[in-house]
């Protein structure tokens, strides 16, 4: 295929949407994992009968059955709010529809979660706000029967093929199954679209100080988001472009076109059925005449031969912590599940910077306390997701800079009048303590309060 064909289709697909003026939305999901707080897998009828309840009290349609009949997503048809299960029953999801106001996302978020929540109960079970399932050794770690997250499962699970590359994969194929994330989308507008990257990848070490919140109990409790080695070190980091940060600067929209392009695909349907094949540049693969994959065939896995569709790039999926959608938004990735009282935050957070954006890159660009200093934004995301803090600056100025930015997302939200500002609170108390919710846990263990405890601490809204 020729280059500029792909181009043009990649551009149409990710680029044109944002040339659209809009007023600007947010899209908010959240997922929580599911505790069985008698230390017991989490029983997945117990599941389905709270989601079917949840679906008959608040009049969802639902939109998705499993290959055993079972309900994985819903959606209330006038707010577009979905019930689903993200990659397992193990771990619950609310998406609510595109909103202009936080505060009615903060409504319908307290009245679906209280619901749940009492009903989960009666089993001794509750939904909390952890990045990492903290029961996750006592739970079925099996992905919903059905041939996205089959195929999903399937692909993490052949890292063991790829012993000729120089990369380290870990151990936890199943990450997805005991991995939960806040995630927030905002429009993009076309005009800022490459200082709008470029800014919001630098946030991400200051990001990764105040949002923390993933911990491999009993594993490795130094690293506080575990999230981006999860994602970096499996197979869907074969390809780095496909994960983390850009580590490129921007200049124009042609080249945030060139990187999608080399960005990589790993798997499609045909008729019907996913195909999983080892990932490949979107140049390579439109370039191959047949490709070979495997497809799930009742209860074993088959060879495929298929040929590259120039419509194969809807099968494109990133993680980028910062990825650029086909809605014309932006979706904010890199948010481990936040305490549930403070789930609002990292919405409030991303809506008020970007309303700030040029100011916010200013004081990113001018900044000497972590920038300038030889360090590259994911360098020093890896050294921020870490217990302590790296030595390259003192943390009272690391603090104060990450109170300057909250500061800005603050008067961002202010000159909205909405009052959405109060959802900012948790992150000026982190601040203030120097702390986040990961190292909070950590201490909380480490005095002797029971883990038992600290789940419902942080299940309360």
């Amino acid at each position: 295929m020729e280059n500029e064909i792909l181009k043009k289709a990649l551009y149409k697909r990710y680029i044109e949407p944002t040339k659209k003026k809009k007023e600007q939305y947010i899209g908010v999901e959240i997922e929580m994992p599911i505790v069985n707080l008698s230390k017991k897998a989490v029983d997945f009828s117990v599941v389905h009968n709270v989601a079917y309840t949840f679906i008959r009290h608040f009049g969802f349609n639902i939109t998705g059955r499993d290959d055993e009949g079972e309900i994985y997503s819903a959606t209330e048809p006038v707010s577009g709010d979905i019930l689903s299960f993200d990659c397992s029953y193990n771990n619950l999801e609310l998406s609510f529809g595109k909103e202009k106001n936080l505060h009615n996302i903060y409504h319908r978020f307290t009245e679906y979660y209280k619901f749940l929540q009492s009903k989960f109960s009666l089993h001794n079970y509750t939904l909390t706000g952890m990045g990492i399932n903290p029961h996750r050794i006592y739970n079925n770690n099996v992905p919903i029967p059905n041939g996205r997250y089959r195929m999903l499962f399937h692909h993490l699970h052949s890292y063991k093929k790829y012993t000729h590359l120089p990369m380290y994969f870990h151990s936890y194929p199943e990450y997805g199954t005991f991995s939960s994330a806040s995630q927030v989308q905002l429009d993009v507008s076309y005009n800022s679209l490459p200082m709008f990257l470029n800014t919001f990848s630098k946030l991400e070490p200051i990001k990764a100080l105040l949002f923390s919140n993933s911990v491999m109990l009993d594993k490795n409790e130094d690293i506080m988001c575990c999230r981006d080695m999860f994602w970096e070190n499996s197979t869907h980091g074969i390809n780095p472009h496909n994960i983390g940060m850009y580590n490129y600067e921007f200049s124009s929209v042609e080249e945030v076109v060139s990187y999608i392009e080399s960005s990589s695909v790993y798997c499609l349907e045909r008729d019907d059925k996913y195909i999983n094949f080892p990932p490949t540049e979107l140049r390579i693969f439109f370039d191959k005449p047949h490709i070979t994959g495997e497809y799930y065939d009742n209860g074993e896995y088959k060879t495929a031969e298929f040929s590259p569709r120039l419509e194969d790039i809807q099968y494109l999926r990133t993680f980028k912590f910062v990825d650029l959608t086909f809605r014309g938004t932006a979706e904010f990735r890199s948010i481990c599940t936040q305490p549930i009282r403070d789930s609002l935050c990292t919405a409030a957070f991303h809506l008020g910077l970007a309303d700030k954006l040029v100011e916010l890159s200013e004081l990113l660009e001018d900044d000497r306390i972590l920038y300038h200093r030889g360090y590259n934004a994911g360098e020093l995301r890896k050294l921020f997701i870490r217990h302590d803090l790296p030595e390259l600056a003192d943390p009272d100025d690391i603090y104060s800079l990450a109170r300057k930015i909250t500061d800005l997302s603050y008067d961002g939200l202010k000159s909205r009048h909405l009052g959405e500002e109060i959802y900012l609170a948790p992150l000026y108390e982190r601040i203030e303590r120097k702390t986040n919710p990961a190292k909070h846990m950590l201490e909380l263990r480490n005095s002797g309060k029971d883990m038992r405890d600290i789940i419902l601490e942080y299940a309360d809204m």
